[in-house]
């Protein structure tokens, strides 16, 4: 078909899929479609959602970042022992933690542009950089008892049927709406696209190739570190291990949103989608009682394979021509 563009394909398939689900889901499990599962796919999702918007910029100039779940866990216990032994204001603390976010992906970002290293073995390395500096900070969990740290916790927007909007919930969508205009608005947003479009062409077109590869690490970053900090928000506590594991499935979320893994095309609102996604799928298997939660992951891997193979085939269709 003349001046189609296939590969919106794959933002189409992702809403049609979350539609089946939800549906399916509301069919089959009484109570699945009230309002307050709806916030609780949002709020218990939050910081996973945050960390795949960072992330959505990495993929969207073909690059990757294993790091941040790592950093989250890090910026969690961080948190914890800022607050509770180094008895730190925790407005403070959190903005100590995100400057170290937003810094170390700064390096990553100056080794992957500047040196051209392999995203993957750099952000590797800062994945196990991260984990151990956690263990180091402390190896146990550690709560947080400060009044202004659980006024955080504590805080949510009632709403009808007992649904509550925590303060997580909040962070995500208006980081959401940022990144969203910044993408579609802003000429960093046009060079992100541009850089994993083509990162050869884009330097021949003026674009800051090397800024753009750096600033886009060092969102994903600062994601990780806000990411983090929320998770700690939620369990009112930090943990070295948290975090384990978390950067898959941002990187799922991210693919199952629509984001090509070769770079220049996708958006955070299919992001969006696919934290839903994966929040539903865990959220039915809740509901459903019998099935172990290795389940979840069970139906993230097939569903992410066929986001995988559906990217691939409509890349094919896409090159052959209209």
């Amino acid at each position: 078909m003349r001046g189609f563009d296939w590969r919106r394909h794959s933002a189409l398939t992702t809403l049609v899929v979350g539609v089946l689900i939800y549906v399916g889901c509301a069919m089959n499990f009484r109570g699945f479609a009230s309002l307050s599962v709806a916030m609780n796919l949002i709020s218990e999702n939050a910081y996973l959602g945050v960390i795949g918007i960072g992330l959505t910029f990495v993929i969207l100039t073909g690059g990757i970042d294993l790091s941040v779940g790592a950093l989250a866990g890090a910026s969690g216990i961080a948190l914890a022992r800022l607050v509770q032994d180094a008895h730190w204001n925790p407005l403070l603390a959190v903005v100590a933690i995100l400057v170290g976010g937003l810094a170390l992906g700064m390096v990553q970002g100056m080794l992957v542009a500047r040196y051209r290293l392999a995203p993957f073995l750099v952000t590797l390395s800062g994945l196990f950089f991260c984990r151990g500096l956690a263990l180091y900070i402390s190896k146990e969990a550690r709560g947080i008892d400060h009044p202004v740290f659980k006024s955080w916790t504590d805080f949510a927007v009632r709403l009808p049927e007992g649904a509550r909007l925590p303060i997580g919930a909040w962070v995500f969508v208006i980081s959401l709406m940022i990144a969203a205009f910044v993408l579609a608005r802003t000429p960093f947003g046009r060079s992100v696209y541009a850089v994993g479009g083509s990162a050869p062409s884009a330097h021949l077109m003026g674009v800051p190739v090397q800024r753009a590869t750096i600033s886009v690490y060092a969102i994903s970053g600062f994601c990780a570190a806000l990411g983090g900090i929320l998770y700690s928000i939620a369990l009112g506590s930090g943990n070295p291990i948290a975090g384990v594991g978390m950067e898959l499935d941002a990187i799922a979320a991210v693919v199952i949103g629509g984001t090509l893994l070769t770079g220049g095309y996708g958006s955070v609102w299919g992001t969006l989608l696919g934290v839903l996604i994966l929040g539903m799928i865990q959220t039915a298997i809740t509901f459903q009682g019998t099935l172990n939660s290795w389940w979840t992951k069970i139906a993230i891997g097939i569903l992410l394979l066929g986001f995988i193979l559906a990217q691939k085939a409509i890349g094919a269709r896409a090159s052959s021509g209209p």
